[in-house]
C-alpha cells in the first residue's frame, strides 16, 4: 500500500526489511554449516597443518602449488619449537587455504546480516543482539584459528574452535527464527507434553555435543599414536566417554520420537509439524553414521558427516524451541518501527 504522500506505508517497509533479513539470515546459516562440513574435511583429512602461517600460506597469500614454488629450506624456515613442517603437500595446502578463504567470505556474510538486523531492533530487538552476538564470536573465531596452527593443532583448541562454530551458528538462528524463520512464526497454544519432550531433547544434544567433543579429542590423539595407516584399530584405544556417547544415542531417538508425537497431536500450523520430523530423521541419520565410524574402521568420510548432522540438529532444536516459547510479534504498532 502507497500512502498519498508517497511514502511506503511503515508496516509494508517493516515486512520487507524483516522479509529481507530472514532471506539473508537463512543463507548465512546454511552458509556457516557449509563451513563446519569443510572444517571437518580439513581435519578428517589431516589438512589442518597444510598451511604452517596465519594469515599467509608458506609466507604468501596466493599458496604454492607445487613445491618447486618453496625454497629448499622449506620446512626448516616455517618450522618453530612448536611446528614442524611436513613435506609438501598441495592437496593438504589449498584444502586448508580454501577453508580460511571460505571462513573470510562468511564472516562478510554474517556482517551484512548484522547490518540488515539493525533497522529491526525496534521490532524485536532479539533479532539485533543475536546478529550482534554472532558477528563478534566470529572475531574471537578467527583468533582461535590462528591460534589451532601456532599450538601445532592442539586437540584442546580444535575443539574449541568447532564448539564456538556451533555457538555462533545458534546465535544465528536464533535470529531469523524471531524474524519468522523459514515457516514463519504462530501462535502456539502451551502444552505440557511436547514442551517437556523439547527440554528432554534440547539436554541430550547439549550432553551428546561435550561428549562428542571428548571423543573427538581422544581420537586426534589416538591418531597421532598410531597414524593413519592403523585408522581401523583406533576405535579399540577410545575411552569411556565414546562408550556414554554412543548409548545415549538410543535416549536420545526415544526423546525425539516422543517430541514427533506429543507435537503432531497438537493443532498447530503444519510447518512447525514437519520439524520434529527432520529432527528425528537427522537423528538417525547421525546414528548409522556413527554405526559406520565405530564398526567400519572410522572412515574418513563419515567423520565430518557426523559432525554436520549433529550442528544440524542443535539448530532445528534452537528453532523449535524459538517457536515454542517466544509470542510471535505480527501485531507491532507504528510507533515501533519508525
Amino acid at each position: 500500500m502507497i500512502q498519498r504522500t508517497g511514502l511506503v506505508n511503515p508496516e509494508i517497509n517493516q515486512s520487507f526489511k524483516t522479509g529481507l533479513f530472514r532471506k539473508f539470515g537463512i543463507a548465512t546459516v546454511l552458509s556457516v554449516y557449509f563451513l563446519i562440513l569443510v572444517g571437518g574435511i580439513v581435519r578428517s583429512s589431516g589438512s589442518g597443518m597444510g598451511c604452517p602461517d596465519w594469515p599467509k600460506c608458506f609466507g604468501q597469500w596466493i599458496p604454492p602449488t607445487d613445491v618447486n614454488e618453496l625454497p629448499a629450506d622449506y620446512q626448516s624456515r616455517f618450522s618453530t619449537e612448536r611446528i614442524q613442517v611436513s613435506e609438501f603437500s598441495a592437496f593438504h595446502t589449498w584444502t586448508e587455504y580454501l577453508n580460511r578463504l571460505l571462513g573470510v567470505i562468511i564472516g562478510i556474510l554474517i556482517f551484512i546480516t548484522l547490518i540488515l538486523s539493525f533497522p529491526l531492533r525496534k521490532y524485536r530487538s532479539g533479532i539485533f543482539y543475536f546478529s550482534l552476538a554472532g558477528f563478534l564470536l566470529v572475531g574471537f573465531q578467527g583468533w582461535l584459528g590462528a591460534q589451532v596452527v601456532a599450538t601445532d593443532l592442539s586437540p584442546a583448541i580444535i575443539t574449541l574452535h568447532m564448539l564456538l562454530a556451533l555457538v555462533i551458528t545458534g546465535c544465528l538462528v536464533a535470529g531469523v527464527s524471531l524474524a519468522g524463520g523459514i515457516y514463519g512464526l504462530s501462535p502456539i497454544a502451551p502444552d505440557h507434553k511436547y514442551q517437556i519432550w523439547w527440554k528432554a531433547c534440547m539436554t541430550l544434544s547439549l550432553v551428546q555435543i561435550v561428549l562428542g567433543t571428548q571423543v573427538r579429542e581422544n581420537i586426534d590423539n589416538i591418531a597421532i599414536e598410531l597414524g593413519e595407516a592403523r585408522r581401523g584399530e583406533w576405535i579399540n584405544y577410545l575411552s569411556i566417554p565414546f562408550y556414554i556417547h554412543r548409548s545415549l544415542s538410543i535416549l536420545f531417538i526415544i526423546c525425539a520420537v516422543q517430541l514427533f508425537r506429543s507435537i503432531n497431536k497438537t493443532e498447530i500450523f503444519k510447518g512447525f509439524k514437519d520439524l520434529p520430523k527432520i529432527q528425528l530423521l537427522l537423528i538417525l541419520i547421525s546414528v548409522a553414521i556413527g554405526m559406520i565410524l565405530s564398526y567400519g574402521g572410522m572412515p574418513a568420510f563419515a567423520q565430518p558427516l557426523h559432525l554436520l548432522g549433529g550442528s544440524i540438529l542443535s539448530g532445528i532444536l534452537i528453532y523449535i524451541g524459538i517457536l515454542i516459547y517466544v509470542r510471535p510479534k505480527s501485531d507491532y504498532s507504528l510507533e515501533e518501527v519508525k
